[in-house]
């Protein structure tokens, strides 16, 4: 009996969400546009980035780093500079990145084998984009150092290190963003689906009419929590599927782990949207609550930056965010094949925030009833 009661209310949310043709194409297109286009879009490669030049040496030595950096595939466009002021003004108006001077004594001391300096000019505006561009301009002038007079008399290096990258031999930067794409946009859908649903319920009239229904308050809950866990795990999907037929990201560990593991996620997300909902008078405040916990989420959740870096006060924050820990799962699962003793390690947090999380929406949703 109660199944059948709770099997109708599944319908009912299902149907709620599903018949608006508009709703279908919310739910289903810009999840799908947002992992094509932050897959390509969202990235801290640094690429097709202007420099300027400005060569005071009318040596060969000069003229041969001017060649070198024009020949990299990093740097767009090299912009020729005749005097200071115009490298200043290129930087000001972000027409450049970073700017090369090169003294006018740059190719005598390095023919008479004496120490030379080359200066670097570079936008801190863009510190992350200007510290990578820096380090590729260091590469060159240390390829260009090893082949100067000074730099072929010296004797090879006892120790030569040749880095190997693990798990993304070739750096791709797709191989990092779509597997962080995949749990962070079902956060996004999850939580504004859930988060929704009793606030759409109040505005329409028919909150009313589902507390004096024969439904009870668990099973209004087991109601509300089912279909957006149903439609993550339908998102979960696509995204595995992009991921590795259209962005050729290798899934090296256990499918059956990942989707174990994302039903704890969900089910730690759609406590949270209905913690929100519960909290909520209307669907504007609803939308408004479920951003307000987003945005912080996403920031302390080691997508862009590591945790380790936070500050020490911060980071114990961190330890309630469900994103943190199903991050580490999908990409340890995509990337290196995760064990299950690590799986099961972070979906003990996601299952004890689900429980804290739904637990507390219950309580409030029980309260709202009396």
């Amino acid at each position: 009996m109660w199944w059948t009661r709770l099997k109708a209310l599944i319908v009912k949310e299902l149907l709620a969400v599903l018949r608006d043709p508009r709703g279908r194409v919310i739910l289903i297109v810009p999840p799908i546009l947002q992992l094509v286009v932050f897959s390509y879009a969202a990235t801290l490669e640094v690429k097709n980035v202007d420099i300027m030049v400005l060569n005071r040496d009318a040596g060969a030595w000069g003229n041969e780093l001017i060649h070198r950096i024009d020949g990299a595939p990093t740097f767009r466009h090299i912009l020729r500079a005749q005097h200071p002021s115009a490298v200043r003004d290129a930087i000001d108006m972000q027409q450049v990145i970073a700017a090369v001077q090169i003294g006018p004594s740059f190719s005598r001391d390095i023919e008479s084998g004496q120490p030379t300096d080359l200066q670097i000019i570079l936008d801190g505006r863009r510190s992350n984009a200007s510290q990578i561009v820096a380090g590729y301009l260091n590469q060159i002038v240390t390829s260009l150092s090893a082949d100067t007079p000074a730099g072929k008399r010296m004797a090879p290096a006892a120790v030569s290190v040749v880095a190997r990258n693990w798990f993304n031999p070739n750096l791709i930067f797709q191989w990092f963003m779509v597997p962080n794409l995949v749990a962070s946009i079902a956060l996004l859908i999850g939580l504004i689906v859930t988060a929704l649903s009793i606030a759409r319920e109040r505005e329409l009239g028919t909150f009313d009419q589902l507390i004096v229904s024969p439904l009870r308050t668990h099973e209004i809950l087991l109601g509300k929590l089912i279909p957006p866990m149903m439609i993550g795990l339908f998102h979960i999907t696509i995204y595995i599927l992009a991921a590795v037929f259209i962005f050729d990201v290798p899934l090296r560990g256990s499918v059956l782990m990942l989707y174990g593991s994302a039903v704890f996620y969900l089910a730690a997300v759609v406590g949270l949207g209905l913690f929100i909902s519960a909290l909520s008078m209307t669907q504007q405040q609803a939308i408004l609550g479920a951003f307000l916990f987003m945005v912080p989420a996403m920031l302390l959740s080691g997508f862009a930056t590591p945790i380790e870096n936070m500050p020490s006060w911060l980071q114990p924050v961190t330890l309630i965010n469900p994103l943190r820990y199903f991050l580490i799962i999908v990409k340890g699962v995509f990337l290196r094949d995760l064990p299950m003793d690590e799986v099961i390690a972070n979906t003990i947090p996601l299952a004890l925030i689900a429980l804290c999380t739904l637990s507390s929406a219950a309580w409030l949703f029980r309260r709202r009833l009396e």
